[in-house]
């Protein structure tokens, strides 16, 4: 899947985002989490992969199973795309 910069800039600030679950990046941009790693991976200077990876590991927010239900849906109106019919 080819992205524009602005798309791949967004993947990556959903990506950081503590509130932003993986569930989200995938309803946008079609990448599950194994892809938004490689894709992070590929992207990311490796000190900075490896940061982003010590902080999204296990972090209950970016997963929505483990979400407590008292969190938002995980993303603002801003970054909410409706889906063309």
């Amino acid at each position: 899947m080819a992205l524009s910069p602005s798309e791949e800039s967004r993947v990556i600030e959903m990506a950081w985002e503590d509130r932003t679950p993986f569930e989200a990046i995938e309803d946008q941009f079609g990448m599950n989490e194994q892809q938004v790693i490689r894709f992070m991976r590929r992207t990311l200077k490796p000190g900075s992969f490896k940061l982003w990876r010590a902080r999204v590991s296990g972090r209950q927010t970016k997963h929505l199973q483990l979400r407590d239900p008292a969190v938002s849906r995980g993303y603002c109106r801003a970054q909410y795309k409706p889906r063309s019919n």
